[in-house]
């Protein structure tokens, strides 16, 4: 080894001892002819010192930004005085005998410090400089402790772990497919993965009752600060179980994986949420708990005024903000719904038992008193949205977030898991009418609803389930369907019909019908927890070497085009289009 200790371990312990130490310079002081270097790796930051009669002190003076060094010493106390109890070394130094300059650096593009963050270009075109940086280093090593904790829970439960292919045939999972060409059999393509669902499930057809997988995934879609085109999973699948016995078994993985993490004890069970009532209450399958403001559906009260607005309307709900406003205040709100999706946003201030407002004087007493009793506000604003169903829960599902933030009612540090569950099983697809699968085809309806499935598909209910986290869907499972002729029925609903379902899935089908046992799983995004957990919305700052919004790498240029005599062996022509 090139050191005998890292620099983040010494301490007043090992005082008279020798030591010798590898890293970069982090920064160089001369104080008085005596040179003070901060020595850096992954685990800290040591001071190491050459005083002015060291045979290297003319090479330490020219050392500068991110060389690499070796160095050897004997290890002092620091004066009284210099002591910093701000670093774990801050009692101690190294006092310089032998120097090794091991590679020199330019002047880095960024600086190597979390109190200066780079813009994004740069962080991801020098993603190895930022990667440098100690809050990266520590974010990478808490992504290594999570990942290790949801192996060590899930080994202590029996499972497997087992890689399942990242060639495999395109099957419509959501979104598009990152696509392969196969040299060997010019004019076929290969899929990358957009999850492991089908080879998981083989494999519990396989007689492999308890699997995981930390899944590489790839989804070609619109980026955001949750989504990149590759990510992990955190996959699993259960043989013989119900849908109780899936959760209990994520429940105890995520406590395992947060206690690991942060230190922190979850909630001894998660809450509980049927589908409609999520969207009922928030808005929004994906609700956060962290603070109350429950919406309204006045939609009957209100049809009974004469403000037209909402008598025209599908639906008419309320949401009560306990907090009064200035009108100002109200008048950016009603411009930022506008902004968001809504047509507009009507408002009355609560006074007593009467509403005041512009839009009152179409409110008989009755129907403002039924409001008032509807939405229990007692002071405060009420917020209307009156839309169509789906938009108007959209866009009060945005705006309760948003007064959760702006009014400071969202309770620091605090962790609501919520399970929901009972998700419809279809939606209706007004672009191309027909039905889609909510979440997707191989999820089991529920028992109730197997006689009726083709008669009232918009009434079925699923074995499905999501877990959710402060507002951010964490992952989603589901029991699944083994039974060959019910999969053929589901798949025929959202647009399969039986021949078209042989082409895409035969293979799955097939093992269907050699005894598929009962069972059933779940997907975490894995990135995703990890951010979460610390309180950080963008996956980037979980992934080693991850891609811009336009899913490209400034680092390695990625995409690249190939060349034509690459593109010859595979038998591919591109055209560029002006």
């Amino acid at each position: 080894m090139l050191r005998t200790n890292t620099c983040g371990e010494l301490n007043k312990s090992n005082v008279g001892k020798n030591t010798t130490l590898c890293g970069w310079v982090n920064s160089r002081r001369d104080h008085g002819g005596i040179i003070f270097i901060d020595l850096r790796d992954r685990y800290g930051m040591t001071q190491i010192v050459f005083n002015p009669d060291s045979k290297f002190f003319e090479e330490a003076n020219k050392l500068r930004r991110e060389d690499v060094i070796q160095v050897s010493g004997k290890i002092m106390p620091r004066k009284e005085g210099m002591i910093n109890k701000n670093m774990p070394t801050g009692e101690i130094e190294v006092i310089i005998s032998e120097l090794n300059i091991l590679n020199k650096s330019l002047v880095p593009p960024m600086e190597i410090d979390d109190r200066i963050v780079a813009n994004d270009e740069i962080r991801m075109k020098y993603r190895y400089l930022d990667l440098r940086r100690p809050v990266m280093q520590n974010r990478i090593k808490l992504r290594h402790v999570a990942a290790q904790a949801a192996r060590e829970y899930l080994n202590s439960k029996h499972f497997l772990e087992i890689e399942t292919p990242l060639l495999i045939k395109s099957t419509p999972e959501g979104a598009r497919d990152y696509v392969v060409p196969s040299r060997i059999n010019p004019g076929k393509f290969y899929a990358l993965p957009q999850s492991p669902q089908l080879y998981k499930q083989i494999l519990m057809v396989s007689g492999f009752d308890r699997y995981y997988q930390l899944a590489r995934c790839l989804r070609d879609e619109d980026l955001r600060a949750d989504r990149q085109p590759e990510f992990t999973q955190i996959d699993l699948e259960m043989s013989f179980v119900e849908q109780q016995d899936v959760l209990d078994v994520v429940e105890g993985m995520i406590k395992h994986i947060v206690e690991k993490t942060t230190g922190k004890k979850s909630p001894e069970r998660f809450k509980v949420m049927k589908y409609t009532d999520a969207m009922d209450k928030y808005g929004t399958d994906k609700p956060d708990l962290r603070f109350g403001l429950e919406l309204a559906d006045v939609t009957e009260i209100a049809k009974k005024s004469e403000f037209s607005v909402f008598k025209d309307s599908q639906m008419v709900k309320c949401l009560p903000c306990p907090n009064d406003m200035t009108r100002g205040d109200i008048d950016k709100l009603i411009e930022w719904v506008k902004e968001n999706g809504g047509k507009g946003l009507a408002w009355a201030r609560v006074k007593g038992n009467q509403l005041e407002s512009s839009i009152t004087k179409y409110f008989s007493s009755d129907v403002q008193k039924k409001l008032i009793e509807k939405t229990k506000a007692k002071e405060g604003i009420l917020f209307f949205v009156a839309d169509s169903k789906k938009n108007t829960n959209a866009v009060l599902s945005k705006l309760r977030n948003k007064l959760g933030e702006d009014l400071k009612l969202i309770k620091e540090n605090a962790m609501e898991f919520v399970w929901i569950v009972d998700f419809t099983m279809f939606e209706w697809n007004e672009e191309e009418e027909k039905w889609d699968p909510a979440h997707h085809m191989f999820t089991m309806p529920k028992k109730e609803f197997h006689a009726t499935l083709e008669k009232e598909p918009e009434k079925v209910t699923a074995s499905l389930y999501d877990l959710v986290l402060n507002g951010t869907e964490l992952g989603s499972g589901s029991i699944r369907v083994h039974i060959p002729e019910l999969q053929e029925r589901i798949m025929n609903i959202v647009g399969f019909p039986k021949e078209a379902a042989e082409e895409r899935f035969g293979f799955l089908l097939e093992s269907f019908k050699y005894g598929a046992p009962p069972h059933g799983g779940f997907a975490i995004g894995f990135d995703r927890l990890c951010a979460v957990l610390h309180g950080i919305s963008d996956i980037r700052e979980f992934l080693a070497f991850p891609k811009n919004k336009n899913a490209e790498s400034p680092m390695d240029g990625s995409p690249s085009q190939l060349a034509d005599k690459d593109l010859n062996v595979l038998k591919l022509k591109v055209e560029h289009k002006k």
